[in-house]
């Protein structure tokens, strides 16, 4: 490996205060907000599907501007950032890789990420490029940014859908992190197993994998947890539906509840 690609959300930086605060624009339960997007997870759904079972016909990047305008919008800072981040980063370039950090995100989001001075050669966000996952043009961009070949060059991501079968698709090798709800709940679909050049549970794992192991396919320490349901689909597929998204449902709470996923990402 030449160069390191790493995806942000539930890869370097924790989730919790994204999904935090939006329960807080919209005023309901932390928790709620939690368990609806555990439960798109698990059906193979887009996370902000969550949101809008919420707020039926939501449009989520219009309440995004306006929680911007509001003052309450996007933050972060070092507690963000999941622990083994900044020393792996730096050991990684002890190595002589190079380190890019290219994720689906806001300007604003890469502004705040920049400000963390993470130890990389390059941090862009996908607004910033205009291209998002998992369309070809960002991880075109990835191959353009990372001065190597495609086999050369690692990308490191959570979300199977958005970050491994198109960073695969574009020729580069990957590695899936069991990191955030995505991470965990996809992490032993046979369709992953097979995709993923290597399977870590933990960034620590990544420098010892790169220099000198080979193809790796097993977690060093599994852990234990149900295989998907039958019935949940792999993200990019057609997944089952959440609750009927309409507004008497959401005001009365006539909608049949999702079944609770067997564990509870922006």
């Amino acid at each position: 490996m030449k160069t390191i690609v790493f995806d942000t959300g539930e890869t370097l930086v924790r989730d919790d205060r994204h999904w935090a605060s939006w329960a807080d624009w919209l005023g309901v339960p932390r928790h709620t907000v939690s368990a609806l997007v555990g439960a798109a997870v698990a059906q193979g759904r887009d996370c902000t599907d969550a949101l809008r079972v919420l707020r039926p016909g939501m449009d989520v990047g219009e309440a995004g501007h306006a929680r911007a305008a509001a003052g309450r919008g996007e933050y972060l800072d070092e507690t963000d950032l999941y622990p083994d981040v900044r020393p792996v980063l730096a050991e990684l370039r002890t190595l002589g890789l190079r380190i890019v950090v290219a994720g689906d995100g806001t300007v604003r989001a890469g502004e705040l990420l920049r400000a963390l001075d993470l130890p990389a050669d390059l941090v862009v966000t996908s607004e910033e490029w205009g291209a998002a996952k998992p369309g070809w043009e960002f991880f075109a961009r990835v191959l353009e940014v990372s001065g190597a070949e495609p086999e050369a060059t690692l990308y490191v991501g959570d979300h199977p859908a958005d970050d491994l079968f198109p960073a695969k698709s574009s020729g580069l090798r990957a590695a899936h992190i069991r990191r955030g709800p995505y991470g965990h709940w996809w992490a032993d679909h046979p369709d992953v197993a097979e995709a993923a050049d290597w399977r870590v549970g933990a960034l620590t794992e990544l420098p010892a994998l790169l220099g000198g192991a080979g193809r790796r396919k097993a977690f060093a320490t599994p852990s234990a947890r149900p295989a998907p349901a039958a019935e949940s689909t792999l993200p990019g597929e057609e997944p089952a539906p959440l609750p009927e998204e309409t507004a008497e449902g959401a005001a009365d709470g006539a909608t049949a509840e999702p079944a609770p996923p067997g564990q509870s990402r922006a």
